[in-house]
């Protein structure tokens, strides 16, 4: 009988979704089939230092014992390919098949974790180094779309550094641009945290000063009236496909991180009632979007869709999407016909395909002569 693949799932991290990480963990770990994976949890406190053992989780919900705990880490050693103690020393019982990276936000969605798992020679579920980093920055991500013309709301965009040093002209230059009211969100950041809607200049200068908190760069997105939230969910490598469309109907005036996660009072209808030829358009769109970013293994895709006359407006790409009980990406897929439990099984095959694939170039180049000596 083959042995069990060891799953290594990464959780915490220094990031302002830390906590929706660890729910979104919790739920990964406890649907994981037993009977395949062996699981090694990995907590990454808001510090910064990574924890190992079976007590990880409960630990960083509950935010005490972090400073005793061992601290187990990756190194980038393409031979190890197993945690390492603080002291250097490698074990069996540490050793990694897969990494699961559940780190929403920063240092975990936006490329710098997917590099370290790179250099460590490690498969990993989801977007590579530059799907991550295309996924996670906002501006680029339109830039892209863009280009591609794909259909997205207008936008604006500043360094902080700007923002601080000539805040009226930053202003000007908006309201030039756009009309209220408008969304502020920080370049860098998810489950909307750091996001504010702005109805006049007051609420617009707020904005971009909490954004500022979060990130060096600073979008202001047209705000499109009467619109629905259509999220769908990607799943695959080079053959991507899109689940179902669902809609989000927020409890606050946008789907702002209490509406997401903590009054519990926003309601998912899936699937979205939608004509067939805008559902089509929708999951073309999300399947599009997920190639333009060069993404792999999981995205979800959300849009902005018009009331009156369907509208479609490209939103955004999540390359780690939530995992909680609540969470659309597996919401979605189980209203397609995947359920929780095989649609892990699936991002864990497509993260080892993908890791073959590349395992199979070329890492070295022989020149004729040797140059470099001289």
């Amino acid at each position: 009988m083959s042995r069990k693949v060891r799953v290594g799932v990464i959780f915490g991290g220094r990031s302002g979704e830390h906590e929706v990480s660890l729910v979104s963990a919790t739920s990964v770990i406890n649907a994981l089939d037993k009977e395949k994976y062996d699981i090694v949890p990995i907590g990454i406190t808001p510090e910064g230092r990574w924890l190992s053992s079976e007590r990880a989780l409960g630990l960083l919900k509950a935010k005490t014992g972090l400073t005793t705990e061992p601290e187990r880490f990756l190194v980038p050693e393409p031979q190890r390919q197993a945690l390492v103690s603080a002291k250097g020393e490698a074990s069996e019982d540490f050793r990694i098949d897969v990494v699961f990276p559940i780190v929403h936000g920063t240092f975990g969605e936006d490329g710098a974790l997917q590099g370290l798992l790179e250099l460590a020679n490690l498969p990993y579920v989801g977007a590579g180094v530059l799907g991550s980093a295309l996924g996670m920055d906002k501006i680029a991500q339109k830039q892209l779309f863009s280009q591609m013309d794909l259909p997205t709301a207008d936008y604006a965009w500043f360094l902080s550094s700007q923002c601080k040093r000539a805040m009226k002209q930053v202003v000007k230059e908006a309201e030039v641009k756009l009309n209220y009211p408008m969304f502020v969100k920080p370049a860098n950041t998810g489950s909307s945290v750091g996001i504010s809607k702005a109805h006049d200049r007051k609420e617009l200068v707020t904005g971009i000063e909490a954004a500022m908190q979060y990130d060096r760069k600073v979008i202001v997105e047209q705000g499109v009236k009467n619109v629905r939230e259509i999220e769908v969910s990607v799943l695959g490598n080079d053959g991507p496909i899109a689940s179902i469309p669902g809609e989000i109907i927020p409890s606050n005036e946008f789907y702002d991180y209490d509406a997401k996660y903590v009054d519990g009072k926003s309601m998912a209808v899936i699937p979205a009632e939608l004509p067939r030829k805008v559902v089509r358009k929708i999951r073309q769109l999300a399947v599009e979007a997920f190639k333009v970013l060069d993404c792999c293994g999981m995205a979800r895709v959300d849009f902005f869709v018009t009331k009156k006359k369907n509208r479609i407006y490209l939103n955004e790409v999540n390359t780690i999407p939530g995992f909680t009980s609540i969470s659309m990406y597996p919401k979605l897929w189980e209203a397609t016909g995947i359920s929780y439990t095989e649609l892990l099984d699936r991002l864990i095959a497509l993260a080892l395909e993908r890791h073959g694939q590349k395992s199979g170039l070329k890492r070295t180049f022989s020149p004729t002569k040797d140059w470099y000596k001289s």
